[in-house]
């Protein structure tokens, strides 16, 4: 197989003149909305990229939760790779992709922890067997085994006081606040159409970029 020779011609949609949404979260909701009504099997699944202390970028996907005209919000381990990267450099990008409606939308901005009321709210929400996980994994750390927190699992499962574990301080939620959005729509002969929102003091400044 030569991959040079893959490729797909989008055909889904197009957009047409220069009258955008002037909030680009209300235009990412209307898109989230269409992928989930598409069918999108992961809509809200986003690559979540960082950068260390040595300047080495990193991502992965993690699941959006919320969000509003405040940010976007994930939940992880506050020791992870990404909890130590987001410590050291909290500028963040998210990006999601949606094949089905041909479409992705690129995020840029600041990243801060949620209070600990909003981090409380979704980990008590959460099932219980992941709830535990959450407690029981040092996050991106070696480990001997996995059969060992598969133990530490079940012993925490079926203890009578399992109901009532508490939400670890090292695990919590994050908000990116947005500075750059962009929007991307695939187009045949990859004459495909981008959107794009800088944020200018309170305002944003929209403008279509070349493909």
């Amino acid at each position: 197989m030569d991959l040079r020779d893959i490729r797909k011609d989008y055909q889904h949609s197009a957009i047409h003149g220069e009258d955008f949404p002037v909030e680009p979260v209300n235009w990412f909701r209307e898109w989230l909305n269409e992928a989930m009504e598409s069918g999108e099997p992961e809509a809200t699944a986003m690559v979540l990229s960082t950068v260390s202390a040595e300047w080495r970028p990193s991502a992965r996907v993690v699941l959006l939760k919320s969000f509003d005209d405040h940010g976007f919000v994930f939940f992880t381990n506050y020791l992870s790779r990404k909890g130590v990267q987001l410590s050291g450099n909290y500028f963040a990008a998210l990006t999601f992709f949606w094949p089905l409606t041909e479409r992705q939308v690129r995020v840029e901005g600041i990243v801060s922890k949620t209070d600990e009321d909003e981090s409380d709210t979704y980990f008590y929400s959460r099932p219980l067997e992941s709830r535990i996980n959450a407690v029981i994994s040092p996050q991106s750390s070696p480990i001997s085994s996995r059969t060992r927190l598969e133990e530490e699992r079940e012993k925490l499962l079926f203890d009578e006081g399992s109901e009532n574990i508490s939400r670890p301080a090292h695990w919590g939620g994050y908000r990116l606040i947005p500075d750059r959005m962009e929007f991307w729509q695939g187009r045949p002969g990859r004459l495909h159409d981008r959107i794009q929102y800088l944020l200018e003091g309170n305002e944003w400044r929209i403008n279509r970029l070349a493909p």
